[in-house]
């Protein structure tokens, strides 16, 4: 009896070891070597960010089309200088800015190819959301999204033939043409039913305009958030990707105002241009990444887009606090001359009345 109480604490003592070593989720368990299951959290998350982010940010694009007007949208597909502009910044300088980067920071051929592939995205739609809050051309801005996401199908190909060519071949890049669709519909459908609210019932689109601009700010601060902290990539990668991440959406901007002012274009457009340079669709880089890539590969450069996506918006939120402080001042400073302006006519207008015995001319009121 004492030997069987013996021998069953010791199975009991062994199988608690046992449940210690090896994970309640193992399928096959053997002392302390156990196979687990595949980690699909990446995958799942990836999907559910996905569908949420197409859906909300089609409600988003559905308001910000609540402030375009059918005729000025309409004015720049007829004249396209300031989308030919975009298109330069987009597809000229973006991919040459990556490929400068890439050699000067000497990177490995794999993480030379994902910083290009990030250059050579389409424009992201969180840039008419910043641009409406710096209030800048949305006419503009929305032709410009909606002209890069379909100039992308056959630019991206080419622009990735060109400046990969010493790292890799271009054809083991896969472009994801279904999602570059879905990113295309996704944009056009809701400012299309925009475009008609706000051209039916202004007030009304006034309103969803309000909603929808701060729901838009919330949304692409929340995705990042969301993304940096939940999302389980390897964040342990080169310190350059953390160099290049931050630097490349700082020269997108920066060169997308200096090219877009030279080109002639007003303030108000240059900032539309600059942040439509600077703001790419890195959801889509992230796509082509996963379909062309080995798991090994991707350890090296997975999350670049995510890091490249963070910086981004932290540089729009600069240039948004910039241009709100500076418009702040300048209304204060226009305000303060217009009452200077009316105390000296009204000091002018009382002494020309004292002068003329209380009477006072027409031309001085």
């Amino acid at each position: 009896m004492q030997t069987y109480l013996l021998s069953q604490q010791f199975n009991a003592k062994s199988l608690a070891e046992n449940s210690t070593a090896c994970p309640a989720n193992a399928t096959i368990c053997n002392g302390t070597s156990c196979v687990l299951p595949e980690d699909n959290f990446n995958e799942t998350l990836s999907i559910i960010l996905s569908t949420v982010l197409t859906i909300m940010l089609a409600l988003v694009m559905f308001s910000m089309g609540c402030n375009v007007e059918l005729k000025k949208f309409w004015g720049h597909i007829k004249r396209p200088w300031g989308i030919f502009v975009g298109f330069l910044c987009q597809f000229g300088i973006m991919p040459l800015t990556a490929f400068l980067l890439s050699l000067v920071f000497n990177v490995l051929p794999i993480q030379a190819v994902v910083v290009l592939i990030m250059g050579c995205c389409p424009g992201g739609t969180a840039s008419n959301v910043i641009a409406y809050w710096v209030d800048g051309d949305m006419d503009l801005s929305i032709s410009m999204t909606t002209c890069s996401t379909l100039l992308a199908m056959g630019m991206m190909p080419l622009c990735l033939f060109v400046y990969t060519k010493i790292w890799t071949d271009s054809n083991a890049i896969v472009l994801p043409y279904d999602s570059i669709g879905i990113s295309l519909v996704a944009l056009i459908v809701p400012v299309s039913f925009g475009i008609y609210v706000n051209h039916r019932w202004p007030s009304k689109a006034k309103i969803i305009l309000k909603i929808g601009s701060i729901v838009g700010a919330i949304l692409i601060v929340l995705i990042a958030v969301v993304g940096g902290i939940l999302y389980k990539g390897s964040w342990i990668i080169s310190p350059k990707l953390w160099i290049i991440g931050t630097i490349f959406p700082a020269a997108g901007y920066s060169l997308g105002f200096f090219l877009a002012r030279v080109a002639g274009l007003s303030w108000h457009r240059c900032r539309t241009v600059s942040l439509e340079t600077g703001m790419q669709n890195t959801q889509l880089c992230s796509t082509i990444v996963q379909l062309s890539f080995t798991p090994e590969q991707l350890e090296l450069m997975f999350t670049f887009p995510l890091i490249y996506s963070i910086f981004q918006l932290l540089f729009a939120l600069l240039i948004l606090g910039g241009y709100r402080v500076y418009r702040r001042h300048r209304v204060k400073t226009k305000a303060d001359v217009e009452k200077t302006e009316e105390k000296e006519d009204s000091k002018s207008t009382s002494s020309h009345a004292k002068i003329n015995g209380g009477f006072v001319s027409n031309e001085t009121k």
